[in-house]
């Protein structure tokens, strides 16, 4: 038996400036715990004589989980993908379920196997939970990756799921990848189903519940580059034979997507990009945050390649995973640097936290994390690599507490309110920048625009000082009016003075000193 020893986070954390310079910063963030098979009781399931029994052979840790999903802030769905079986966890990590195929169902398009037969799962890699709004029951659509199609079945027990629906490789000429591998899978209120497959970049392949291809959904855009430029143009001279030759440039599939409450879909790309790196799309599938200049929302590091102290490594940005939680933080998992980025509802970066370590006795470092979700206020991470499968819980700290109240003031409006927990951050870093916004905002509001100056100079952020700059001057302009207008009426009369005189010819000499004039 071997035993893990666990050091200190071995991160630096950091966040970055308006400068976008990275600074260090406190954590927010700290490792909580990380939760193996054996803490989930997986053992469970070569135990002959315990309920969630599947064989002696059962494997009581994870193999290459590539997903899971928190339903309710209650229960942590795995899609175990090494052990073509989904796992079931409560809420403390508690092993309370278990599946490795669906029952038949006589329903179209599901598979029809003999009462009690199981189609197995091969290499689960998305899951997705909610609860039938006709049933009351629960219902996971499952991407089964290598057997080529998304399924819908119901919960029937700890160890039965009751298949309803398959989504396969669509006939229709709209169409045209030859294969139809699916990793991961969502569900929007109207029971549409979005899955992310693999060689698709046109977007996430949309079906409607009874099964049947409505089309693509939220296809990202061709990375404008200099080379595509000159490409664009060589095309309008070029012969047919060297236009063949070309590279074709093509939008670039995004790797996993997430839903928030209000039905909004955010995906994420993989591949190291800043065109379409994660988009908040609409029902319509428009990005919200698309603009006149483009898309000025930075997400990941800032630069293009950042070395990790840690590790003694550089790394670039490559984000594969998101999700929302029920206050609408955003967090995203950098898969190249092991990092989890953490924003806003406006996207701003709130803090970073984790890192990428080749050594496996590390608390918060991952070697291949591969999804993130949040269970009430911790964020949890899976490691789905051969030589560690496991979750890291990070839960908040102070300085992370108080990040949180004050961004949930910020996000309202509400600036008054957020001052006091603005100054509890910068009690424990002084250069944390919305910090310094947040309480200028705040004096802003209470009329002190000098204060407010002072805050947003600090702070580097230009709109805001202007606008303090105006109420100031307003603000001078009232309380010294009447200094201004005895200054401006004596000026006026001194001019008119001098204007009467002049035209009585009348010079006023200026006697040089009391010597000369005498």
């Amino acid at each position: 038996m071997s035993v893990t020893a666990f050091a200190d986070e071995p991160y630096e954390s950091y966040n970055y400036d308006n400068w976008d310079e990275a600074i260090p910063s406190q954590s927010a963030y700290t490792v909580q715990k990380t939760v193996t098979g054996a803490d989930m009781g997986l053992s469970r399931l070569s135990d002959p004589a315990d309920p969630l029994f599947y064989s002696e052979e059962a494997s009581a840790s994870l193999s290459e989980a590539k997903d899971f999903y928190v339903y309710d802030d209650k229960e942590i769905w795995i899609a175990d993908s090494g052990n073509n079986r989904i796992l079931r966890l409560d809420e403390n990590y508690n092993i309370i379920g278990r599946y490795y195929g669906v029952t038949g169902l006589e329903a179209d398009r599901c598979e029809e196997t003999q009462d009690g037969a199981i189609s197995t799962f091969k290499a689960p890699q998305g899951l997705y939970v909610t609860t039938s709004p006709t049933t009351g029951k629960y219902t996971i659509y499952i991407a089964d990756y290598d057997n080529s199609r998304v399924v819908r079945a119901t919960v029937e027990s700890a160890t039965e799921l009751k298949c309803e629906q398959e989504y396969t490789k669509p006939e229709e000429a709209l169409y045209t990848s030859k294969t139809f591998n699916p990793t991961k899978v969502l569900v929007d209120y109207a029971e549409n189903v979005y899955a992310v497959v693999k060689s698709v970049n046109t977007g996430s392949v949309q079906f409607k519940a009874d099964g049947s291809f409505t089309g693509f959904y939220g296809a990202n855009r061709v990375e404008v580059t200099a080379k595509v430029i000159a490409q664009k143009l060589w095309r309008k001279i070029a012969s047919n034979e060297q236009i063949e030759g070309m590279s074709r440039n093509v939008p670039v599939e995004y790797a996993n997507f997430d839903m928030d409450g209000e039905g909004f879909i955010y995906t994420v790309t993989e591949v190291s990009t800043d065109t379409d790196a994660v988009k908040k799309i609409n029902p319509a599938g428009y990005n919200v945050w698309d603009n006149v200049v483009g898309d000025e929302y930075t997400f990941g590091d800032h630069t293009d390649a950042v070395w990790d102290m840690a590790s003694n490594k550089t790394y670039s940005t490559k984000l594969t995973d998101i999700a929302i939680d029920g206050d609408g933080i955003i967090n995203v998992l950098d898969f190249e640097t092991g990092r989890v980025f953490q924003y806003d509802r406006l996207c701003n970066l709130i803090c970073i936290f984790g890192t990428k370590n080749s050594s496996a006795d590390q608390r918060g470092a991952f070697l291949n994390p591969n999804a993130v979700d949040t269970i009430g206020t911790n964020v949890i991470v899976l490691e789905g690599s051969k030589t560690r499968n496991d979750i890291t819980v990070f839960e908040k700290t102070v300085f992370g507490k108080n990040l949180h109240k004050a961004f949930e003031f910020f996000d309202a409006g509400q600036y008054v309110e957020a001052a006091p927990y603005w100054e509890e951050v910068i009690k424990r870093d002084g250069g944390y920048t919305y910090a310094h916004v947040g309480l200028g905002k705040a004096d802003l509001k209470n009329g002190e625009y000098k204060s407010a100056l002072d805050r947003f100079e600090i702070a580097n952020d230009k709109d805001d000082y202007d606008k303090a700059f105006e109420y100031y001057r307003e603000e001078w302009l009232r309380n010294n009016f009447t200094a201004v207008a005895v200054v401006v009426i004596v000026l006026v009369v001194l001019l008119i003075v001098k204007k009467i005189l002049k035209k009585k010819g009348i010079k006023l000499i200026k006697r040089k000193n009391k010597k000369e004039a005498e």
